[in-house]
């Protein structure tokens, strides 16, 4: 079962798909999501958010925001995006 990651600004849907990983700048410390991760809510500070598919990975930059992981699936809910790298 893939993950499904759903990237949301105030202003527009950034991203959505299957991913086979995601790692988030979490307010603490970096951390990353695979299949079957425990359910968590976690503040974002200003950082990376890096996402891997098949054989490709993309990133963005966020200025803060937060995450929730729920059975496989992944909202990241950002206050902006800073811009795609």
């Amino acid at each position: 079962m893939a993950l499904h990651l759903e990237i949301i600004t105030p202003d527009k849907k950034i991203f959505e798909g299957d991913v086979e990983s995601a790692t988030f700048p979490g307010a603490k410390s970096p951390f990353q999501v695979l299949t079957n991760h425990a359910p968590i809510i976690s503040s974002l500070t200003k950082g990376r958010v890096i996402v891997k598919t098949k054989g490709q990975t993309a990133e963005w930059m966020v200025n803060g925001g937060v995450v929730e992981v729920l059975d496989n699936n992944i909202i990241l809910l950002a206050e902006e995006i800073i811009e795609k790298e």
